[in-house]
């Protein structure tokens, strides 16, 4: 699949792969795609796309603060899941490099 991205990345949208504008964070702190994406047939694509990398690493980590705030996870758990995704975090930009 990473292939199929990066040989045709030109044919995409400008949108494509952009966490902010195709999965963007809403007033209430949850994120929402855009109506318009629904219509496109690059849509589950562009939203794998958009989770993966760095930009799906600070989603994860958003995932994480947020239920430990609501009490679903405690301090040791919290701290437990963002070290292992910094750790993932960093072997994914081992293997870019």
């Amino acid at each position: 699949m990473k292939s199929d991205i990066k040989n045709n990345e030109s044919e995409y949208p400008s949108c494509f792969g952009q966490i902010d504008k195709v999965f963007p964070q809403t007033d209430d702190g949850l994120r929402k795609t855009p109506e318009t994406c629904f219509a496109c047939i690059n849509k589950t694509l562009c939203l794998k796309k958009a989770i993966s990398g760095d930009q799906g690493f600070k989603l994860k980590e958003e995932l994480v603060d947020r239920a430990y705030k609501a009490g679903k996870i405690n301090f040791l758990q919290r701290w437990s899941r963002k070290k292992s995704l910094s750790y993932q975090k960093k072997e994914n930009l081992d293997e870019i490099n």
